[in-house]
């Protein structure tokens, strides 16, 4: 069975921010997830006043941590539950109100660009300095660990190699509108090697179904490594 077919176990654990499904391997993690934060220490000398409002923090104004940032907040400015599959949750947890409007935002990651991805999309294919091109099924593991592409030749490769994504577009003006996404330049290390390795995807032209399902595949691919590239920096 190759990488992207494991089915890989999860647990449900307690953490103080409140219930999470987590793999049992932290090597079977998703690509795009964040571990918790630690929180703001609770002792009046770490935490006096609300790191938004500057409300001073007593006994009727009680302090809540952000699940997502960790830092302290009065009821006010921490009030809002709200989904954050990036770090497993069961349920939809507290944060600030900076953190909940992020997390909103990738929620449409989850519920919608996700499932595109893993559905995917046709492109030409060309491997480094290749001047042939292969086509190809492109579409994201369901443990959402590798880039899988399938053709006459199968590739898996893993997203935590993956070194940088550019999304080519065409019909560009000065304001940036009328553009559409035509393809992408994957750069990608190889496990076990430091040589970067190079994949042109080219959108097919075969048909005005084919160019909208890439150019919506694409988009989920911006978006994903921009994630991507957050875990790593967290």
């Amino acid at each position: 069975m190759s990488g992207c077919e494991v089915r890989d176990a999860k647990k449900l654990v307690r953490s103080p921010s409140g219930l999470r499904m987590v793999p049992e391997h932290r090597s079977a993690r998703s690509p795009f997830g964040l571990d918790e934060p630690p929180w703001v220490p609770d002792k009046e000398v770490s935490c006096p006043r609300c790191m938004q409002c500057d409300t001073k923090f007593d006994f009727i104004t009680r302090k809540h941590h952000c699940r997502r940032c960790g830092k302290c907040f009065c009821d006010k400015c921490c009030s809002k539950k709200v989904p954050l599959p990036r770090m497993c949750f069961v349920d939809p947890v507290r944060q600030c109100a900076e953190c909940a409007l992020i997390s909103q935002k990738e929620t449409e990651f989850y519920d919608k660009q996700l499932k595109v991805l893993m559905n995917g999309a046709t492109f030409f294919v060309t491997l480094g300095t290749s001047e042939k091109s292969e086509l190809m099924v492109c579409r994201l593991s369901n443990n959402q660990r590798y880039l899988v592409l399938d053709g006459d030749s199968h590739y898996e490769i893993e997203i935590i190699q993956i070194s940088t994504v550019q999304i080519l577009t065409e019909g560009f003006t000065p304001g940036g509108g009328n553009t559409r996404a035509i393809g992408m330049i994957l750069q990608y290390k190889v496990p076990g090697s430091e040589e970067l390795m190079q994949m042109k995807f080219t959108a097919s032209e075969d048909f005005s179904c084919n160019k909208k399902l890439s150019a919506s595949w694409l988009a989920a691919m911006h978006k994903a490594t921009k994630l991507l590239y957050e875990s790593r920096d967290q």
